[in-house]
């Protein structure tokens, strides 16, 4: 299992309104704006977008992503070929992008946990 801590920032919209958002926003929005005919289908990505989406409701919460090793990937593949290059001009998104993709092991916590 792979523990990612979420980032938070504020940005502030073409309207000018400030909005809330995090590393579950930004992913959530990356997958979105695959065009429809690359959205990945079938009943095992069905699947994995059921769990993203309560992963990702429960990490607003405790501010910790969990995802199961192939959920991860998933993602991962997506970031690795199709994340917007101009977000990396957004300084909270390229931490929370480079917090993704070095995640802590679920053994890391462990052996963490042990030693103190």
């Amino acid at each position: 299992m792979k523990k990612i801590k979420v980032i938070s920032w504020t940005e502030t919209d073409k309207t000018g309104n400030e909005i809330e958002t995090d590393t579950t926003s930004l992913l959530d929005m990356m997958i979105k704006m695959i065009k429809p005919e690359h959205q990945p289908k079938g009943l095992d990505l069905f699947r994995t977008m059921n769990r993203l989406v309560k992963a990702f409701r429960k990490a607003k919460k405790t501010k910790l992503l969990e995802l199961e090793e192939q959920d991860y990937k998933f993602l991962k593949d997506n970031v690795e070929k199709d994340i917007p290059a101009m977000w990396g001009s957004i300084e909270k998104a390229n931490e929370a992008i480079e917090e993704f993709m070095n995640p802590k092991e679920e053994q890391e916590e462990v052996k963490e946990n042990v030693s103190e």
